[in-house]
């Protein structure tokens, strides 16, 4: 991949192009992996390695509100390149957060520490979905000019772009805020079906901006992130949930950069997950990667061989280096099922892990052959 990227600006609404960096990502492990072909060494990052496990980033942050954070270009270009200068990643993911597309729509939202995301009016019925603003993309402009940064410090390492798929943020806007079972959420889901594919198909649109925002600053690739979508069905994500993921991820279709999606417990919902548009999808650590590759290939025979990422599970990194070294080999192993493996956490890095042990991970996946 040999693309002139650079800076944004935003004319009538437009993304436009200034100041093109030049980066010739051709040979890149993790986007050879993401084409499934053979890159020259496994590729590895963690999700959640920009920010709360580096002690770096703690300072950086201390005193700054998280949405404050991520709408600052600076403190986000920082917060990203600061694993990539620990440990030898393989990629930077943009610093933000799944309800960054929502804050700028100017929804009224706080992220409050210790708890997550909270919405200070539910959506629940076809007049709160009408009463949502249209979001503007000039309002993305920090996350723009945050890629525009980051483009002139990573060199030969990709940047992933970040979203959150539109069941988990559809989840924070009925529930309020975080919930154990989305009682609402599934009831809003089964009784009234009208205000659902309303609020999915609006945040869609938030999601499919904020990413076509990324895309056009630069970033190498995205992934689609779907925190809840493992509390359904294989049928209530089809009818519910997958019209709207996938309006999103073929939105970017003619884009030309790997499309990620990852779920947490979704392990029966992989096929459908790669049918809604993934080119990688992402395992958490609960099925082997070798069957998840399986179960992919059985489910579209004559779809290429899949592509996959995962799947330590992230409490294994407290377990003592004898044990990270052989989950890290038994995964490494398991993702040579697939055309393409890029080696990640099944999930997002706890705040107490030790950073020196994600850094010898990577050294790790780096030189097993």
């Amino acid at each position: 991949m040999d693309r002139a990227v650079g800076r944004c600006g935003i004319i009538g609404g437009i993304m436009t192009m200034t100041s093109p960096v030049r980066r010739d990502l051709v040979d890149a492990p993790l986007l050879v992996a993401a084409r499934g072909q053979a890159p020259a060494r496994t590729p590895v990052w963690f999700m959640r390695q920009a920010g709360r496990s580096l002690p770096e980033y703690r300072a950086l942050r201390e005193g700054t509100p998280m949405l404050q954070a991520c709408f600052t270009p600076e403190m986000v270009a920082e917060v990203t390149l600061q694993p990539v200068r620990r440990h030898g990643v393989d990629a930077a993911i943009l610093f933000s957060d799944i309800v960054v597309p929502l804050a700028a729509a100017g929804i009224d939202l706080d992220i409050v520490p210790g708890t997550g995301p909270v919405v200070a009016q539910p959506v629940r019925d076809l007049a709160g979905v009408g009463a949502l603003p249209e979001l503007d993309p000039a309002r993305l402009r920090p996350v723009a000019d945050a890629i525009g940064i980051l483009l002139g410090e990573l060199g030969p390492t990709p940047l992933i772009g970040f979203a959150g798929a539109p069941f988990t943020l559809a989840s924070y806007l009925i529930e309020g805020g975080p919930s154990r079972n989305h009682e609402r959420t599934k009831a809003m889901m089964m009784s009234a079906p009208d205000v659902w594919h309303a609020l999915l198909g609006r945040i869609a649109d938030y999601t499919l901006a904020f990413l076509n925002v990324q895309i056009a600053a630069g970033v190498d690739a995205v992934q689609l992130f779907d925190s809840w979508a493992g509390a359904l069905s294989e049928k209530d994500y089809r009818e519910f949930v997958f019209p709207h993921s996938r309006k999103v991820l073929d939105g970017l279709a003619q884009a030309g950069v790997p499309r990620i999606h990852f779920g947490v417990g979704t392990a029966e919902l992989l096929p459908a997950m790669r049918e809604a548009g993934a080119d990688v999808v992402g395992v958490d650590w609960r099925l082997p990667l070798d069957v998840a590759v399986r179960r992919l290939e059985r489910a579209a025979p004559d779809a290429p061989k899949p592509v996959v990422q995962g799947n330590l599970d992230p409490a294994v990194l407290f377990a003592g280096w004898g044990v990270v070294e052989r989950e890290v080999r038994r995964i490494v192993r398991e993702g040579k099922a697939a055309a393409g493996h890029v080696f990640n956490l099944g999930h997002g890095v706890l705040p107490e892990t030790d950073p020196t042990v994600l850094t010898r991970v990577v050294e790790l996946v780096h030189s097993i052959p």
